[in-house]
């Protein structure tokens, strides 16, 4: 029987992952609407809340960086060793997933708190595949083929920008280097007025920020270096869900860990969000052409995070408060795959988009008569 300290992970990951759930309900915010909303509408309010929520992350992260509490070495997104195919890939791969669902791994846990019977499945789905391609039959394939093709740090140092910058300069620049980053962001995101005057908004992205640098404290303060060796871990959704079917179906003692805990605690938070404000109620799939979006949005979120090393959460805030070189590429890749999946759903064709924005740049060309 595990004793109350080996616990402190997954019931420190529980409180927080219940209080992003909650926050992020409370708001209405979701990763792939605030992209959705930027590209096709225009309104990148959204997305200046997540920009928000990465730059105080940052200024959190970094802090503790050099203060000495935290050893980015130590975490899964600084290895001296950068797969950066099997980033591009798997965040182009996720992105169009994201698109089918309609919304990320994060999301589905929000969704299912209140008690979307889609976002069950889709979990299932998600969990499954991010499994088999984390440990299981697609493991081998993730580790031979794809993230063989990576690129190596100079003198093996953390694969983060911080590190590198400091290693071409020969000098620390960390510290100045996470305000102008973090403060930058911060500041455009407070630029827009309207989001001013938005406090759900500004309440779900400050939530956001702080429980990433929670997250790296708890993981960092508990557990038994002598049992295991101690790494650093935030907020992320996607093999995180992979582990928790598996401790619910194999092994209990994985409940302890802070991922596992975290994915229960958002449907928690957002449980308890959505019941006071009266807004629990069943929803299921309309047929099964929706269900089959789902399912095939679901197995590409799974195998797609695995191979980017996150979802829109895990790389796009807690990966980016480390300044991980990761972390802009699969942003990137998910935006852009994002795109492609709301293409495939609403003009059933890539191709449409190429030849639309081809048009477009000729008819920029043209000189004016």
């Amino acid at each position: 029987m595990q004793s109350l300290a080996a616990w402190m992970p997954g019931l420190g990951g529980f409180a927080i992952g219940a209080a992003a759930g909650f926050a992020v309900r409370h708001a209405r915010l979701c990763s792939f609407g605030a992209i959705e909303d930027a590209l096709m509408g225009g309104d990148s309010r959204r997305l200046r809340i997540f920009g928000l929520a990465l730059g105080l992350a940052i200024l959190g992260t970094q802090a503790l960086v050099v203060s000495g509490v935290l050893r980015p070495e130590l975490t899964t997104y600084t290895l001296p060793n950068l797969p950066i195919v099997a980033v591009l890939l798997g965040s182009l791969i996720f992105g169009i997933g994201m698109a089918m669902v309609g919304t990320c791994g994060f999301g589905s846990l929000v969704r299912l708190g209140t008690g979307d019977l889609r976002s069950l499945i889709v979990i299932l789905v998600l969990g499954a595949t991010a499994y088999a391609a984390l440990r299981g039959v697609l493991a081998s394939v993730r580790i031979d083929a794809l993230e063989r093709l990576s690129i190596g740090m100079p003198d093996g140092i953390a694969s983060d920008m911080a590190s590198l910058t400091s290693h071409a300069l020969g000098f620390d620049v960390r510290a100045g280097l996470a305000i102008v980053v973090g403060a930058g962001l911060c500041l455009l995101a407070l630029a827009d007025p309207r989001l001013r005057r938005a406090p759900r908004l500004l309440s779900a992205g400050i939530a956001l920020g702080v429980l990433v640098v929670a997250g790296w404290v708890v993981t960092n303060s508990f557990g038994d270096e002598f049992d295991v060796a101690i790494r650093p871990q935030s907020l992320t959704f996607v093999s995180t869900i992979g582990k928790a079917l598996y401790a619910g179906v194999l092994n209990v003692s994985s409940f302890a860990d802070f991922g596992v805990g975290s994915v229960f605690g958002v449907v928690a938070g957002s449980w308890l969000a959505a019941w006071r404000s009266a807004e629990l109620r069943w929803e299921a799939f309309d047929d099964d052409h929706e269900m089959r979006r789902h399912l095939v949005g679901a197995a590409l979120m799974g195998i797609g995070g695995i191979l980017a090393g996150g979802c829109t959460i895990g790389q796009g805030i807690t990966a980016g408060s480390m300044l991980a070189l990761s972390w802009p590429f699969a942003v990137g890749g998910m935006v852009l795959g994002s795109r492609i999946g709301i293409a495939l759903l609403v003009d059933d064709s890539v191709s449409e988009i190429i030849q639309r924005s081809w048009a477009s740049l000729r008819s920029r060309k043209q000189p004016l008569e």
